[in-house]
C-alpha cells in the first residue's frame, strides 16, 4: 500500500515536489480555461498542454492521455495527463473511481513510484465522494510507494481524518 501526503494546491508545491517522480494531471473535454493543478502546470510548462488542447492532439476524452516531460520547470521529471470526457460524466464517486483506477493502473505499469495528483471534480462532486473514489480506485490501482494529493485544506483535512 502506498503511503500518501497531502499538500496545498499552489505553484510553490509543485515546485517543490522534488522527490515525486511522476505528476498526474485530470483534464475533462470541456474544461477551458485549465483549472487547478492542470491550470499550474500549464502555466509552468508555458502553455505546452493549453498548446496540444488547441492543436488536438490531446482532447480530454475519456480514454485519451499523454506524456510530457516537465523539463524542470516543476518538480516531478515527468507529467501524465489523462482525459476525463465530460465534465457531467463524472456525475458520482463510482464514475470517477473507474477513472481514477484507470490511471492509477497506468501509472504503475509505466513504473511511476511516486505520484503527485489532484483529485478530480472539485466543486462537481462532495469532497467525500472524491475521497471514496481516490481511497476505492486510485490507492488499489496504484502499486507505488508514495500518493502526494493536492488539494484545499478542507480537502487535506477529510484526507487526515
Amino acid at each position: 500500500m502506498s503511503s500518501v501526503s497531502t499538500h496545498e494546491l499552489s505553484l510553490e508545491t509543485l515546485d517543490g515536489l522534488d522527490s515525486v517522480d511522476t505528476l498526474c494531471l485530470f483534464v475533462a473535454e470541456d474544461e477551458r480555461p485549465l483549472k487547478g493543478v492542470s491550470g499550474l502546470s500549464d502555466w509552468r510548462l508555458c502553455g505546452q498542454l493549453s498548446r496540444l488542447l488547441v492543436d488536438g492532439f490531446f482532447s480530454g476524452a475519456a480514454d485519451d492521455s499523454v506524456l510530457l516531460p516537465s523539463g524542470g520547470r516543476i518538480g516531478p521529471g515527468r507529467i501524465v495527463v489523462f482525459g476525463l470526457g465530460r465534465r457531467e460524466a463524472l456525475s458520482d464517486g463510482p464514475a470517477l473511481g473507474a477513472r481514477l483506477a484507470a490511471a492509477g493502473a497506468v501509472l504503475d505499469r509505466a513504473g511511476a513510484v511516486s505520484v503527485a495528483l489532484e483529485v478530480p471534480g472539485a466543486g462537481q462532486l462532495p469532497d467525500g465522494e472524491r475521497l471514496r473514489a481516490l481511497r476505492t480506485g486510485f490507492l488499489p490501482a496504484f502499486h507505488g510507494r508514495h500518493v502526494a494529493v493536492l488539494g484545499s485544506k478542507a480537502f487535506q483535512q477529510l484526507l487526515s481524518d
